[in-house]
Formats: C-alpha cells, sequence, structure tokens
C-alpha cells in the first residue's frame, strides 16, 4: 500500500493497537482480538519474541488489506528492513534514527519516531517523518500537543503511553492527529481476557469518533 494511504489511514481511523506480547502466540491471540474489536492498525512490538514472524503470519492472515500491519520498537535500519521484508506497512520507534529514516523514505514506508521536544519535531521532519509519536505521553499529557503545536501548527502528532478509553478524547481534543495505545488496551491479555480487547477496542474507536464530532 501507497504510503500516503497507509498515512490516510491511521489517521482517518485514530487508532494504532500497540501488539506487545512475551511469545507469538500470545501476540497472534491480542492482534485477532484488536481486530475483531475493530481496530484498523496494529503495531507489532519487536520486543516481542519472534516479532518478524508475527508480522509474517499477519501478512498471509490479512493479505486483503482487513488491517494494517506496522511494527515497533524498531530501532535502527537493519530491524526496519527486516520488518518491511517481513509485510510491515509502516514504521515506529520509541526515538529518531536517521538510518531508519533515510531506509523508510527509500522504500516510501511511513516512519513513525517518538519525540518530546519541539527539536525533536524539527529533527524528526527534516527527516521527512510525516507523523510523529509523541513518547512517553503519560509524562506530559495532553497538554504537550498543545504546547508543541503552537509554534509548529504543522506537527502532527500520535500520543503513545498512557492513552486509555478514558483521556483518549482529551488527547483527540488536544490536536492528536490519532492515538496509539498498549496497556490501555491490551492490559487483560496478561490474564487470558482476550475479550476485554475486543471491548477496550470498541471503546477507543467511539470516543475518537465522538470527540471529532464535538471538533466539528
Amino acid at each position: 500500500m501507497d504510503k500516503l494511504k497507509v498515512l490516510s489511514t491511521i489517521k482517518d481511523k485514530g487508532l494504532v493497537a500497540v501488539v506487545r506480547a512475551d511469545d507469538a502466540d500470545s501476540a497472534l491471540r491480542i492482534a485477532h482480538a484488536c481486530r475483531e474489536g475493530g481496530v484498523a492498525a496494529l503495531e507489532v512490538a519487536f520486543t516481542t519474541p519472534g516479532a518478524h514472524h508475527v508480522i509474517e503470519r499477519l501478512a498471509k492472515e490479512y493479505q486483503h488489506g482487513e488491517i494494517l500491519l506496522g511494527a515497533g520498537t524498531v530501532l535502527d535500519d537493519v530491524t526496519a528492513r527486516i520488518a518491511i521484508l517481513s509485510g510491515a506497512q509502516y514504521l515506529i520507534s520509541p526515538a529518531l534514527n536517521e538510518g531508519t529514516a533515510l531506509l523508510a523514505n527509500r522504500y516510501r514506508v511511513p516512519y513513525m519516531p517518538g519525540v518530546l521536544s519541539v527539536r525533536d519535531v524539527v529533527n524528526a521532519m527534516e527527516l521527512g517523518c510525516d507523523v510523529m509519536k509523541l513518547f512517553p505521553g503519560e509524562l506530559y499529557g495532553p497538554a504537550a500537543i498543545k504546547a508543541i503545536r503552537a509554534p509548529l501548527p504543522q506537527a502532527q502528532l500520535m500520543p503513545v503511553g498512557g492513552v486509555t478509553p478514558e483521556n483518549v478524547a482529551d488527547w483527540i481534543k488536544a490536536g492528536a492527529v490519532a492515538v496509539a495505545a498498549g496497556g490501555g488496551l491490551i492490559a487483560g491479555a496478561k490474564q487470558g481476557d482476550y475479550d476485554s480487547i475486543v471491548t477496550k477496542a470498541k471503546q477507543f474507536i467511539e470516543r475518537i469518533q465522538a470527540a471529532r464530532r464535538q471538533l466539528a
């Protein structure tokens, strides 16, 4: 899928599910629960053992574009290339890595690096990043988006960390183009409660849509 279409879909749907697990089987079950809950984009974190195999498996299962597959915790260009070859359609990392940005641009794959400051955002945009991951979001809260976008209104930010169904509307109203949710969405997997992921995914989507309607 073309880079611009991937970014457009993520921004349109507003939610990326962060799939982070202790093993590949759990990651797959989390991914399936997210999909059942209506999630349109998944980020398989490379802290998950066999993450690239998980991406490969999901790419085969959803080969008709039922869901966007991304790779998370991509720290370098080597990991980025493995992720892309495995089927990842976008890349996310906790911090900006120039080599990863250049590789992503070469293959027209969206790269969303972690940022915390105006300087971080400017550096990322200069390297061709269209959407930046505000991380860790819980350290600053929704006010950080307004503060960063005051001098940089063109900055497109997606908070990660501490985003929950209870506060997702605040993030959207502050100017987030989308949100990524990990623990606030998939925490139930630790107890084998995958049904809770389905429920929370629906809550996230409903509240994102409601917040956007209020803004409109």
